[in-house]
């Protein structure tokens, strides 16, 4: 392991330009949004809200990729974005349409639209957006993304139901660490508060002392680099640490006290960096996943600041 990963990461300045890469991206795609009649895809014997729908995002220099659209009843209405986890995994949230808000789960890169998952975009059985951030140094990956999440809501806050300043992110595990990124992401663009479960994508170098399953890929490609300061300048982008300085809004974090996917000790440690108003509950005996105990945290977090 080298010695002090941290002091290979970027600067505050240098991710403030990451993002901005990003934004310029998705701000200048020219994309292309078809509604899917529900009629036309399986519905799994699912009872849709009315007004909701699979949305497919095209034409931005990307591949395809799916979202589902949960429109509020009463509009205008705050914007709440969910992004899935590693599974990559598409859901609704009917509750909290409900309760007022409209809802865009983003499914980037393809991976999974209405018909399931698209199996030929899988390496070795695993979905590779984590292989290819590290193989391109941040500039594929993640980098596209998060574009198409920037896509995607461009889209949605340009609705006449969406209050463009009132953007709110969450989700679990990958869903956890993206809703941090999207969070610094927004800064000053309407971002109002941040949801996160279970987060990944935070804390790299304690998580590599702590050898969940999934960072024995950052462990092997370390032991065989002369030079492993690029990987972990990398890691740098995507580690929520590296953003706390932009998350001036309200942060709920949780994390599962038998999670050894995201120990609770990297999320603690981002908890203690986060400079506004922030709120970390650990689930005791909780093991990684999505939880109703999150669920209802969220809804509060959400009528608070959202």
């Amino acid at each position: 392991m080298i010695q002090n990963p941290f002091q290979h990461y970027p600067t505050p300045a240098e991710i403030d330009a990451w993002l901005d890469e990003i934004w310029r991206a998705g701000q200048d795609a020219s994309i292309e949004v078809e509604l899917l009649e529900p009629g036309n895809i399986p519905q799994f014997g699912i009872r849709h809200t009315r007004g909701s729908t699979y949305v497919r995002f095209s034409g931005h220099g990307g591949d395809p990729f799916y979202g589902y659209w949960q429109p509020a009843a009463s509009q205008p209405a705050p914007l709440l974005v969910h992004t899935p986890g590693y599974g990559a995994e598409m859901s609704a949230h009917p509750d909290l349409v409900a309760a007022g808000y409209n809802v865009l789960h983003v499914n980037p890169l393809g991976y999974v639209g209405p018909e399931g998952p698209d199996a030929g975009k899988q390496r070795d059985g695993s979905w590779p957006v984590f292989s290819e951030t590290l193989e391109s140094g941040g500039t594929r990956g993640y980098r596209q993304w998060f574009t198409d999440c920037v896509c995607a809501i461009r889209w949605a806050t340009g609705l006449p139901g969406v209050l463009p300043d009132r953007i709110s992110f969450f989700g679990t595990s990958q869903g956890g660490g993206a809703s941090l990124l999207l969070g610094s992401l927004y800064h000053g663009r309407g971002v109002r508060c941040v949801a996160a479960d279970e987060p990944w994508l935070v804390n790299f170098p304690l998580a590599a002392e702590l050898k969940p399953d999934w960072a024995q890929n950052i462990a092997a490609r370390t032991a065989g680099m002369a030079d492993p300061a690029p990987l972990w300048r990398t890691l740098g982008l995507l580690d929520a640490l590296s953003h706390a300085h932009r998350l001036t809004v309200p942060v709920l974090l949780t994390a599962g006290g038998s999670d050894v996917t995201c120990p609770p000790p990297t999320i603690e440690a981002l908890f203690t960096s986060l400079p506004s108003t922030k709120l970390y509950c650990l689930l005791d005996g909780q093991a990684h996943g999505y939880t109703r105990e999150f669920v209802t945290l969220a809804g509060a977090w959400f009528r608070l600041y959202a």
